[in-house]
């Protein structure tokens, strides 16, 4: 049986050329990853289907639970073509983006979304490849919006567009998207990554298209999601810091202070929080990071994340495995440091009213005052698992589950290590499991105390009410032959 990995964060993988074959992705499996993220914005309907089935090959070569995140690409905004593909713009002269699908030059190009013509007003910003083009609105008229170029620079075909003044009335969901949403749940995948969510109700209207059939994850890019960030959080089942269209949007200064808020709120409400993108950045060219990208990744697992991410130094990078590898190595050494618990509590999670977390927090604080060596829980629907993880305690979380869905789903979740196994329907059974698989993971040996906490009556999702510690006689799977 698969032990639990030697630390607590997890870390999700982006799939891609350098990582598509079966061979990769159980190299990818081995060095570190716990989750393993499928772009959808790229490849076709095959190639993705080929990495759905790569990772659940090497789940049934392991023997455990692996996650797949499909991210959908999201509304995504560009600008048109230009005679030669390119044109040359300079700060102070002005520029019109129109509906005209003529290639455009120096003073004009199309923008084929009628929805900024309304959105936008005077001195709204536009800015064009990730913010490397920047131009203010002069005016706006119903097939024409005239601006001025604050920051010149080379536009060229079907670069982005940001426009971080408005809110933009696109659907969450493109006809892309919902076609990409049908591929996913059909693939059986874990997790749904919703991108360039800026409303609650964008996650109000993927999951009631998901029905259930897999968990949401919003992903936080726009200024317009963090002004309503209690309501995001409130309806999706986690939160994805995405700084590369939010460093873009926002001035770069600020986005330390996001994540921190971001990670903290998730936090508190129970809700898995991955920080993702330009996390080792470097490694997509270089076999070793740069110390700044280490301190970043550190601070991520300081402040409590529950994963970090990698975009593209393990989707197209050249060292795919090294950079998983770096990213285990750091996690190791932030988790061995004497302070990392003290630094993780300084994010408080204070226990709703509920008996549920009463439970989980009354067993995270036995734990600590009598030195358990692990948290074992059963759950069906991940509820235990998950107010568990949010207790940050120093010790793993076993979770037993007859579920494999959510087995997997929690893939995603600080600490948890999950185990598919079949159904109790007995007080007494649930301990006898509880000490055979707290042995056969190595979770905890003879002679060592083990915190349970479970629902009574079982196979009832909700029903958190039971805590109980028992200590391991090493006899346990003897007794079980």
């Amino acid at each position: 049986m698969f032990t639990p990995r030697a630390r607590r964060v997890k870390i999700l993988a982006t799939l891609g050329p350098a990582s598509a074959t079966l061979d990769q992705v159980r190299a990818l499996h081995a060095a570190g990853a716990d989750a393993f993220r499928v772009n959808m914005s790229h490849g076709t309907p095959a190639d993705r289907g080929e990495l759905i089935a790569a990772i659940r090959a090497v789940e049934g070569e392991v023997g455990r639970p692996l996650t797949i995140l499909a991210d959908l690409q999201g509304p995504k905004l560009r600008v048109g073509t230009f005679a030669g593909g390119h044109a040359e713009v300079a700060a102070g002269t002005p520029f019109v983006f129109d509906l005209s699908d003529v290639p455009g030059d120096a003073t004009r190009v199309f923008l084929p979304h009628r929805e900024l013509f309304s959105a936008l007003g005077a001195d709204a910003r536009i800015l064009i490849d990730d913010g490397k083009v920047v131009l203010r609105c002069t005016h706006v008229a119903p097939d024409r919006i005239t601006a001025t170029v604050i920051t010149g620079g080379t536009l060229s075909d079907r670069k982005g567009v940001n426009v971080p003044d408005v809110v933009v009335p696109l659907p969450a969901l493109t006809a892309k998207d919902r076609a990409d949403l049908g591929f996913a749940l059909d693939h059986g995948v874990d997790w749904i990554g919703l991108s360039f969510v800026q409303r609650p109700e964008d996650v109000a209207e993927a999951r009631s298209l998901i029905g259930g059939r897999a968990s949401l994850l919003a992903k936080i890019e726009k200024p317009a999601a963090l002004d309503r960030l209690p309501e995001i959080l409130e309806r999706a089942d986690a939160v994805m810091v995405a700084r590369g269209d939010l460093g873009v949007e926002l001035p770069p200064e600020q986005v330390p202070a996001a994540q921190k808020r971001i990670v903290a709120m998730a936090r508190a409400l129970g809700k898995p929080v991955v920080v993702a993108t330009q996390m080792l950045e470097s490694m997509i060219v270089s076999p070793t990071p740069t110390r700044a990208e280490v301190s970043d990744v550190a601070t991520a697992i300081y402040d409590g994340a529950d994963a970090v991410m990698l975009s593209a130094e393990s989707a197209a990078g050249k060292y795919p495995v090294a950079a998983v590898a770096m990213m285990d190595a750091i996690a190791r050494q932030v988790e061995a440091d004497p302070q990392y618990y003290g630094r993780v509590h300084f994010t408080e999670t204070a226990p709703e009213h509920t008996t549920a977390d009463a439970i989980s927090a009354a067993a995270a604080a036995i734990t600590r005052t009598i030195g358990a060596k692990a948290m074992i829980c059963f759950t069906i629907s991940g509820s235990t698992a998950r107010r568990a993880a949010r207790e940050r305690g120093a010790v793993p979380v076993l979770c037993l589950t007859p579920v494999r869905a959510t087995a997997r789903r929690l893939g995603l979740v600080w600490g948890v290590h999950a185990v598919v196994t079949r159904e109790v329907a007995a007080f007494e059974a649930m301990v006898d499991k509880a000490k055979r698989m707290a042995l056969r993971t190595r979770i905890a040996g003879g002679g060592d105390v083990v915190v349970l906490i479970a629902g009574v009556p079982f196979a009832t999702p909700g029903t958190t009410n039971v805590v109980h510690v028992v200590r391991l006689t090493g006899k346990e799977l003897e007794d079980r032959s």
